[in-house]
């Protein structure tokens, strides 16, 4: 009896989790709270799922649990924008808690113990680590895409911040511009290579947290976002976001979410027409 018991609570979990994996029909961008750091997560219609960044240690699970469900222990990739602390230091309970498929990064370097050993993890996971490239489209399933802008050649010389992955995520009429800790620096060469009309995003994730050195007018006026989020924690010690940028965002007529004020910021797609952030 006892048997059939714990059978059937099995087939239960089985079933519960099985309706949640079939639920998914459209699109999920989350950019989570993870304090001072960024930790993006995104899931296609198809249930492909990716993380950009993981935030700072031990501030990614909490947040991640709000959009993941519980029974799901699979991430398909991994994209480290830039090797620095407030981008990498959750990936290690990420690789100690999930199976992760595969790993992008831009190439530049961090001498950092954190660093280090997130690559050591990689390397005796096993997992397939390639170089982000300008002109890569990484097809998610359902119609949503990703396509790589940054870097365009070899940044193993460049600051962390100059060589940040920058991509686009495009879904139906949405699309979502992903700048990591990008530069001016990096901002120019983009706009150099792309004209507006590929640049033109609905949402812009503002470059490293609101901070002076990203988020140019030229590139603003370029990607002409509807919605800016940016990624900050409370009372940031490095002044972010800045007076200006807000003021900036403001005057191009960008709605402003910011994560020291909402929390986890939540794109959902019901269908490629519908969306909403909550």
């Amino acid at each position: 009896m006892l048997v059939l018991v714990f059978l059937l609570f099995l087939m239960d979990i089985f079933l519960i989790h099985l309706d949640w994996r079939s639920s998914h029909r459209g699109l999920t961008l989350a950019m989570l709270d993870v304090g001072q750091g960024d930790g993006i997560f995104i899931e296609s219609p198809t249930g492909t799922q990716i993380m950009f960044d993981a935030g700072p240690a031990r501030k990614i699970l909490g947040s991640l649990a709000r959009v993941l469900s519980p029974f799901d222990r699979n991430i398909d990739a991994i994209v480290i924008t830039n090797p620095d602390a407030d981008h990498i230091g959750g990936f290690s309970d990420i690789l100690k808690n999930y199976q992760v498929g595969g790993v992008f990064e831009p190439g530049t370097l961090n001498s950092s113990k954190i660093f280090q050993s997130l690559k050591e993890e990689i390397n005796k996971q096993k997992i397939p680590n390639i170089l982000a490239k300008r002109g890569m489209r990484l097809d998610l399933g359902g119609g949503a895409f990703i396509d790589i802008l940054f870097p365009d050649r070899d940044v193993a010389t460049w600051s962390t911040n100059d060589g940040s992955v920058v991509a686009r995520l495009s879904y139906g009429d949405l699309s979502i511009l992903l700048t990591g800790d990008s530069t001016t620096k990096t901002e120019k060469i983009i706009l150099g290579e792309n004209s507006p009309e590929q640049l033109h995003s609905s949402i812009l994730k503002v470059g490293h947290h609101g901070s002076r050195s990203s988020t140019s007018p030229e590139f603003l006026k370029a990607v002409s976002p509807e919605h800016a989020f940016i990624s900050v924690g409370k009372n940031s010690q490095y002044g972010h976001p800045h007076p200006e940028i807000l003021s900036r965002l403001s005057d191009f007529g960008a709605k402003i979410f910011r994560t020291d004020e909402l929390g986890s910021v939540i794109v959902k797609c019901a269908t490629i027409e519908k969306c909403e952030i909550n």
